[in-house]
């Protein structure tokens, strides 16, 4: 019980403030509450079963650049699509059965997670108490990353219903542009670092400057469709 409850604890604390709580907040402008509290609890599952059971082989089977490119992608798209609009979208795959928020959710959280330094906790937790206690490390850390992940879920839930319209949508673009220029640029300074020396800065900034065009045509277009 003491064991859980430090590893709880642990991971509480490092999860809190981290990008996955302000990202769980940006979500609520794209999915309902329940979708999110499902693709988020199944990653959390998912990723600390990796890290605790397999040691850290997903991080060393898959390079950090590509980790990081693949997140930043992942931001950049919620970033554009958050200005386009999908309510209509949304609506109709309702209607029609089709459920897809929970993937999309678990796929960024996924991602956004992966290499995190909550991760890299219930790797150093696993590795130090063993095979013998595996289940309860597991538990001990999907129950506290999700302890912190829920207050994000609630504070963009809350946000959601007492804000005028449209200004949540701007939290959650201003949110994933930053996390996926950020992250791109993690990435494409490990890739200088470990694979081919790249121009970082030039590359950042042309690729940013193609997304702020991509975001501004897709506002304009919206703005021309809602007219």
């Amino acid at each position: 019980m003491v064991l859980f409850f430090k590893i709880f604890l642990t991971e509480f604390i490092a999860e809190m403030g981290d990008k996955t709580q302000l990202m769980l907040i940006a979500l609520n402008s794209k999915y309902k509450l329940k979708d999110i509290i499902l693709g988020t609890a199944v990653a959390i599952l998912v990723l600390n079963g990796l890290a605790v059971l397999a040691g850290g082989l997903v991080s060393e089977f898959i390079p950090d650049w590509v980790i990081k490119i693949v997140a930043a992608l992942a931001f950049l798209y919620f970033a554009a699509s958050t200005i386009a609009g999908d309510e209509d979208e949304e609506e109709e795959n309702a209607k029609s059965g089709i459920q897809f928020a929970p993937l999309a959710v678990f796929c960024t959280f996924f991602v956004a997670e992966l290499g995190d330094k909550t991760q890299l906790t219930a790797i150093t937790f696993g590795a130090n108490e063993g095979m013998s206690a595996a289940f309860i490390v597991w538990l001990a850390c999907s129950l506290g990353l999700f302890a912190a992940d829920i207050l994000g879920m609630m504070v963009g839930y809350l946000l959601k219903s007492k804000t005028p319209d449209g200004l949540l949508n701007s939290l959650a673009f201003v949110i994933f542009s930053i996390f996926g220029v950020y992250t791109l640029y993690r990435g494409l300074h490990l890739i200088r670092e470990g694979v081919c020396p790249i121009p970082v800065w030039p590359i950042l900034i042309g690729a940013t400057s193609v997304f702020v065009g991509l975001c501004a045509w897709l506002f304009a277009r919206r703005k021309k469709v809602e007219q």
